[in-house]
């Protein structure tokens, strides 16, 4: 496991802000040692916090043509059979996994294919599970061509604490299963449109890991 390049910067800030209010204790409690060793034990807290926010597991790469990845760790909030009105405009299965500020924030390619459409987003903050985040919020929408002829969409979206969005896709792009393409930075949600012919596997509440756990088939 090491650390995500995402969080290289932020790792280097929450640093020089520990140092920062340790040396401000010291100078005006120089004899307070209590204070210190508790700033000392919160720094602690704070640095872990950061690294395992950012973590980055070593995972084999499991490649299927005839599976859908799931593309993020998370708990999968919804399944239902929707509208997708930003490319599809008609009826898709929608499944979404939201993430909380434990899981690992990775992005994950659910298939291998050409990337057909992609579009940022800059909108609100709502938390993550509010029934119109997938369209008010800030988000990413990225479309994959299968070698079938079949597309997927997934769509980054940003929540009430998510305030970055990274991705490492453009059009015209190929991809790869279970490779990534993109991080977001603090609790969100990843929302996934697949065919209405495609095979659940999974179920509500269920707890998914990126790039590995199934969950459809064409």
């Amino acid at each position: 496991m090491t650390l995500h390049k995402e969080g290289k910067a932020t790792l280097l800030i929450a640093l020089a802000g520990v140092l920062a209010v340790y040396a401000i204790l010291r100078y005006f409690l120089p004899e307070n040692d209590l204070i210190h060793g508790l700033w000392l034990f919160a720094s602690l807290v704070i640095m872990g916090l950061v690294l395992q926010f950012f973590r980055k597991p070593s995972r084999p790469l499991t490649q299927n043509p005839n599976q859908i990845l799931a593309p993020a760790d998370g708990k999968v909030v919804v399944i239902e059979e929707t509208t997708e009105t930003e490319y599809f405009n008609g009826p898709r299965r929608q499944i979404s996994i939201f993430m909380s500020p434990l899981n690992v924030h990775i992005n994950f390619n659910p298939i291998s294919g050409i990337v057909k459409y992609f579009k940022y987003h800059p909108g609100k903050y709502l938390v993550a599970w509010h029934p119109k985040s997938s369209t008010d919020n800030e988000r990413s929408t990225i479309v994959v061509e299968h070698e079938n002829g079949k597309e997927v969409l997934f769509r980054q979206v940003a929540g009430a604490m998510a305030r970055r969005l990274c991705w490492y896709v453009e059009k015209g792009q190929n991809v790869e299963q279970g490779k990534e393409f993109g991080f977001i930075k603090f609790g969100s949600r990843i929302d996934i449109y697949l065919p209405l012919d495609a095979k659940i596997h999974c179920q509500i509440d269920d707890k998914t890991v990126g790039g590995q756990t199934v969950i459809a088939e064409w």
